[in-house]
């Protein structure tokens, strides 16, 4: 297995608790916790990019050549068919969420504090970006069990 993988998890994982932490800074925002929200989500965007690239490079160098026939071959296919499927389109789209989300408490700052709306506003999209990125390593799981289901019934991939 490639160690891409294991950094590819880990930078996933760090993005998104970044935007647990920015969404737990602004539920009581002070100037202060404003501040640290901007830094935390500017760092799950980092993160979240750099996940995207070493993924894709990944998928392409290892994954679709590798790892992908294994898994269709297997006893659940559908590891690849749906799960790869749905967070290869989920992940397209979570780094421009995190950019939405930082820029809003990049551009509204303090006015988080006073108006309830924005407030809320960008705490739900916080969440959702926690409850994305949370569901892909769960996905992320459910794909390596396809693969580890397929190598433990020495299955070898379709020709």
């Amino acid at each position: 297995m490639s160690p891409l993988v294991g950094i590819h998890i880990a930078l996933g994982e760090f993005g998104a608790l970044a935007f647990l932490w920015a969404l737990v800074e602004l539920l009581n925002p002070t100037e202060a916790r404003i501040s640290r929200a901007k830094k935390a989500a500017l760092l799950g965007v980092v993160m979240f990019f750099a996940a995207w690239l070493v993924g894709g490079f990944y998928y392409v160098d290892y994954y679709g050549t590798n790892v992908k026939p294994i898994i269709k071959g297997g006893p659940t296919p559908w590891a690849h068919g749906v799960m790869m499927e749905t967070k290869e389109h989920l992940f397209l789209f979570l780094p421009f969420l995190a950019i939405l989300a930082w820029s809003l408490i990049k551009k509204y700052g303090n006015m988080i504090i006073s108006d309830q709306g924005l407030k809320v506003s960008i705490i739900l999209l916080c969440g959702l970006i926690v409850l994305l990125a949370f569901s892909m390593a769960g996905m992320g799981y459910l794909i390596s069990s396809g693969f580890r289901g397929a190598i433990e019934t020495n299955l070898t991939p379709p020709l």
